[in-house]
């Protein structure tokens, strides 16, 4: 049976001190249900969601903690049964027109309570429940940081220059649009990057796109971290977390690690994190993350107060 890969998301805001959340409604199945689509060629899950909600109800966000995902049987366009696969965000509204396309019709803010009603199938529901624990535990107003390890460069091997100035190579090049739509999706404020060419160039599509100033931190590179070591990385995290800015941070393979086990005394207690959050990030500061992926922790709160409740890890490679 074939498999339709679709990703959407439940866009939210707080009304007065009431969480509503945005139904759509398709005149073509009459129905309500949250925005989604399918994912085009090559396209990543997250990216799909994001462009997706803003393309159907005019509506900009930011992606927030993934929610449930769910699984169910349809109808492809040629009437054949294929099994459709659907991941979720919870999503801040940002912005936007809310104008919108032919297939939506109406935009619905409701209460979690109304919307329960609204919906059509019972498998959205799923997400709503999760979104709405969430809230109730002061945890559904999180912010990223995005941990990305700098696209492939030219090896060092077929490289005489100085090692700094390494730039990435074709494929990395092909990498840069990838990195820069999950970027976008995510709602990135903020980019920290090594000074070294490579890690530049990575992060270099994005800040073109939004005109968001790349800040170079020495600490970050390899040659600042071969000469002052875990603690100035240390200290590049705690900054970072003090604000509270959605924020990228481009490094390199043997930096990484050190970024990430700055993370792991950050995570939210059991009860608060996603199932897994733990685990995941201990893997990715042992084993480190390829060239290109970018790994993201959901945080809830700033300084010392700041506390991971989810992460994901978008691959270099496509997902679709």
């Amino acid at each position: 049976m074939p498999t339709i890969n679709a990703a959407g998301t439940v866009p939210w805001r707080v009304n007065g001190d009431a969480l509503e959340v945005a139904l759509v409604h398709r005149p073509r199945y009459d129905d309500w249900s949250w925005s989604k689509g399918k994912l085009e060629p090559g396209e990543r899950w997250a990216v799909a969601a994001f462009r997706e909600t803003q393309e159907e109800t005019g509506l900009h966000v930011r992606l927030g903690m993934p929610l449930p995902p769910t699984t169910y049987r349809v109808l492809d366009r040629d009437g054949v049964p294929a099994t459709k696969r659907v991941r979720y965000w919870a999503a801040q509204v940002t912005g936007g027109d809310g104008q919108l396309e032919h297939e939506i019709d109406e935009v619905a803010w409701l209460d979690p309570m109304a919307a329960d009603t609204r919906l059509d199938y019972s498998h959205d529901r799923e997400q709503l429940r999760a979104l709405l624990r969430a809230h109730q535990r002061g945890l559904l107003n999180t912010w990223p940081l995005l941990v990305v390890r700098h696209a492939l460069a030219v090896p060092g091997s077929a490289w005489n220059g100085d090692d700094r100035k390494r730039p990435l190579s074709p494929a990395g090049r092909l990498q840069v649009p990838l990195i820069t739509e999950t970027l976008a999706a995510y709602g990135v404020s903020t980019l920290s990057t090594s000074p070294s060419t490579r890690c530049v160039q990575t992060l270099a599509g994005y800040a073109k796109r939004t005109g968001i100033d790349l800040h170079t931190r020495n600490a970050i590179s390899e040659e600042g971290f071969a000469k002052r070591g875990a603690k100035r990385v240390h200290r590049v995290v705690e900054e970072v977390l003090a604000t509270g800015n959605p924020t990228a941070v481009c490094s390199h393979g043997p930096v990484l690690p050190t970024i990430l086990e700055a993370l792991l005394g950050r995570i939210a207690p059991t009860e608060d994190r996603i199932t897994g959050t733990d685990a995941a990030l201990a893997e990715a500061a042992d084993l480190g993350i390829e060239k290109g992926e970018v790994f993201i922790a959901h945080i809830c709160g700033t300084g010392a107060d700041a506390r991971i409740v989810a992460v994901e890890r978008i691959s270099s490679k496509a997902e679709s």
